[in-house]
């Protein structure tokens, strides 16, 4: 974990490349088809995003986090301002003057880490799940969209779609693991229309019997939003969008797998094949 008040690194480019390689992410599978600036600005964003979610999810009080994502906040406003104390920020603020990636797109992700910093956490709503997935994906498909070079009548609209389906994705996945830390992503609006008024316990709710019924809901939106970013996508120059296409397809072999899974066993972990994830990035990236 890096600290936004400490000196830079000698080598911050070189600094990024390790976070990001040693990540381990399938992200890498998506980035290695993009030129080398582009591919240096996507592991600066990367590193960053890794950055402020590991604020969310380690240890710490609620205040704690507060403080150290506040300090984010003023990393931020300094590279904007030109002057960049942190190896991430220091690469991230040539990719913001190449690829004009926005101030507001890159403080959202810290607002919706801060929704996540929370002792507890639960969505209210539909309108709450899409102010959060705006937060913490969407505003990633927004940056992630200029440096692809995806054309700017298509971005935003690309960006909400498949943002909102990669978001749903990862909570439906890590449904049982929030749950340990007294997090519950699928709507409260969303439980009670499947008989299910008792929120305050997460593990209970995951194994109310009518839990697996909103689960399917859920899972049927993202399917939705899949299709909508593929519609999209087919209008736009391939050659932009191999990345996003790659991870979408990745993705979505997760949530196709977690249906067929069901919504009983959510210890029963579901990951994509290595030999699938290849074909998937030679498909989309090269033929």
């Amino acid at each position: 974990m890096t600290n936004p008040t400490a000196p830079a690194a000698a080598d911050p480019a070189a600094f990024v490349d390790n976070a990001v390689t040693n990540s381990g992410s399938s992200f890498l599978t998506a980035m290695r088809f993009l030129p080398p600036d582009k591919r240096q600005a996507m592991y600066a964003l990367y590193a960053y995003c890794r950055e402020v979610d590991d604020i969310a999810d380690e240890s710490g009080t609620p205040e704690e986090k507060r403080q150290r994502l506040a300090e984010w906040r003023v990393e931020i406003e300094r590279m904007f301002n030109g002057a960049p104390g942190m190896p991430i920020s220091c690469v991230l603020s040539d990719a913001v003057a190449r690829f004009d990636l926005q101030k507001a797109d890159l403080l959202a992700l810290i607002d919706g880490m801060e929704m996540d910093a929370a002792r507890t956490v639960r969505i209210a709503d539909e309108a709450e799940l899409a102010l959060y997935c705006d937060r913490v994906a969407c505003s990633v498909g927004r940056l992630s969209n200029r440096i692809f070079g995806v054309a700017p009548e298509a971005s935003d609209a690309l960006a909400r779609a498949l943002g909102d389906a990669l978001q749903m994705t990862n909570i439906l996945r890590d449904l049982a693991e929030d749950a340990e830390r007294d997090r519950l992503y699928v709507p409260i609006s969303l439980l009670g229309a499947h008989g299910i008024s008792e929120v305050d316990d997460a593990a209970g709710i995951l194994a109310h019997p009518r839990f697996p019924e909103a689960c399917a809901a859920l899972a049927a939106k993202t399917r939705r939003q899949y299709a909508v970013a593929r519609a999209i996508m087919a209008g736009c120059e391939r050659r932009a969008v191999r990345p996003a296409a790659i991870m979408m397809e990745v993705y979505r072999a997760i949530l196709l797998r977690l249906e067929a899974r069901g919504w009983r066993h959510l210890d029963k972990a579901v990951a994509v094949p290595r030999l699938l994830k290849l074909w998937i990035a030679l498909r989309h990236g090269v033929l």
